[in-house]
């Protein structure tokens, strides 16, 4: 097949999205696959990229970010649609990339990339534990009905996971199909782990080995709930001897900072960019803890438990399809209270079976982003195959 993915955000200084994108182009040269991506940049060009191409449609750069460009061109996006005449058609955003794809006249199948959900992200941190979560989204009705509106201009919506599936169905949202993400299963394992890094790491608390030893791994941004992490936490640890390490950073980190000085067992490790000794210091711990519900998959999440760790994590969002009963504990999103008695739950189970259905469900239920490309290239012969029947 010939795959073009219209990627609004694809730019050398990105980040996330930069990274799917190269995995994606190499996947497809791995898997017989042409993929190529059209993205706005600073001029016209092409380039060859990973087993790949890439082809620029200059644009003004953005003004909130002067990393990334805008992509303003449809005509241009249209005829570059009209030369390369691909078999799919990706649209990876709720603006220009995706309105792009879906007004292209071509016979291509086309698919609605959606892998974010800013509803979850920010109204619901803000409001949700005050308001319910359901509220929210109906206060938002307008949002769903635009998103509605997109992806019925396409075959199906491609998303990260079961729970975002589900969640956008039940807003009208076109053909939801999950193709879940996935993480290096190698790199992240148990294995990793050693009694004397735990044991250093509990000195700083001037802990026993005996105590349990927490971390959580998030960036300083408001939808990660890391006040309400740290109130929880600080409750539990009141009741049984425990540690919690915090590593991440962000434009909150004053106030990361402010609630951890009133935590004496909370300690933060600021960001690394070290991953070597971070996925040791992940497998030497006990329980990962984790508070955002609005991950659409919760890939640290997915991290932890490949590298052996029972998990405390919200009962929503992408986390919560990784909780499975048998290695997990929940909690509402944004309530401490609630919080400290999961973490409580869960110290009382047996942490070594928990540890041995951690392995099971990592082998059994977590995939790798091998087989999250393999997945989405089957999903898509199986589009075309129909459109063409």
């Amino acid at each position: 097949m010939k795959i073009i993915d219209v990627a609004e955000f694809y730019t050398d200084q990105g980040g996330g999205v930069k990274t799917y994108i190269n995995q994606k182009l190499q996947a497809g040269q791995k898997y017989g696959h042409e993929i190529v991506i059209v993205a706005p940049g600073e001029d016209w060009g092409e380039e060859e990229r990973y087993g790949g191409r890439v082809i620029w449609v200059k644009g003004p750069r953005l003004p909130v970010d002067w990393r990334y460009y805008i992509l303003w061109r449809e005509k241009a996006v249209h005829e570059i649609l009209d030369r390369e005449q691909p078999d799919v058609v990706e649209g990876s955003s709720p603006w220009t990339g995706g309105w792009f794809a879906a007004r292209w006249n071509g016979d291509a199948v086309k698919t609605f990339i959606f892998h974010q959900d800013p509803v979850a992200a920010y109204p619901h941190t803000i409001l949700g534990t005050k308001l319910g979560f359901d509220r929210v989204d109906k206060m938002f009705g307008f949002y769903w009905n635009y998103l509605k509106k997109l992806s019925n201009r396409f075959d199906a919506t491609i998303v990260s996971g079961e729970w975002l599936g589900e969640r956008i169905q039940s807003h009208g949202v076109n053909n939801p199909i999950a193709v879940p993400f996935g993480i290096d299963k190698e790199f992240f394992s148990p294995k990793r782990r050693n009694e004397e890094t735990r044991k250093k790491l509990l000195a700083q608390f001037d802990l026993p080995e005996t105590a349990n030893l927490m971390i959580a791994i998030s960036r300083h941004h408001p939808e990660k709930r890391l006040g309400s992490l740290i109130e929880g936490f600080d409750a539990a640890s009141k009741e049984k001897p425990m540690g919690l390490i915090v590593f991440g950073d962000g434009p909150l980190r004053k106030y990361v900072e402010y609630k951890a000085n009133k935590a004496p067992y909370v300690k933060l490790m600021g960001f690394t960019e070290n991953r070597d000794e971070l996925a040791n210091i992940l497998a030497s711990c006990d329980y990962f803890v984790h508070s955002s519900s609005a991950e659409t998959y919760g890939i640290v999440v997915a991290e932890a438990v490949c590298s052996g760790l029972p998990i405390v994590v919200p009962n929503r969002g992408g986390a919560d399809d990784i909780a499975k009963p048998e290695i997990s504990e929940t909690f509402r999103p944004g309530d401490p209270e609630m919080l400290k008695e999961a973490i409580l739950r869960i110290l009382s189970r047996d942490r070594d079976e928990l540890v041995q259905e951690c392995k099971k469900v990592a082998e059994q239920e977590i995939g790798t982003m091998d087989d999250h490309f393999k997945l989405l290239f089957r999903k898509y012969e199986e589009l075309v195959n129909q459109k063409n029947s």
